[in-house]
């Protein structure tokens, strides 16, 4: 699902991580740590895949959300699983995004759209 945002300025912290063979535990945690995301004041929306690689980019109206996110004590938890259990490698990025553009997301139909539709 891709996230609706507000008119940037916000911030978009963008993790990025390969994994160990050691998954136990793991999807459970990132349920919890989305819905427990999804609780924080400044928090905007999320998007995660993976594959090889693991991106997860959070959306936040300011980096003082950012810093009480990654000092809430359940998801420092989940950060010391991951470090010691769960990633072979990752990376935090935190970005300003000052410019968005794109297409509406479409709303669900009952069949297939035609070429010619066009979502507002």
């Amino acid at each position: 699902m891709i996230a609706e945002t507000p008119e940037p300025p916000y911030y978009a912290v963008i993790f990025t991580s390969l994994m160990t063979e050691e998954v136990d535990g793991y999807a459970a945690m990132a349920e919890r740590m989305v819905a427990l995301a999804s609780q924080q004041p400044g928090f905007l929306g999320m998007e995660s895949a993976r594959e090889e690689v693991g991106v997860t980019v959070s959306y936040w109206s300011s980096l003082e959300a950012i810093r009480a996110w990654k000092a809430q004590l359940d998801h420092r938890e989940a950060q010391r699983f991951g470090r010691e259990r769960w990633y072979a490698a990752y990376r935090t990025r935190i970005a300003r995004v000052e410019r968005e553009y794109g297409t509406s997301i479409p709303p669900p139909s009952d069949g297939p759209l035609s070429p010619t539709q066009e979502y507002s």
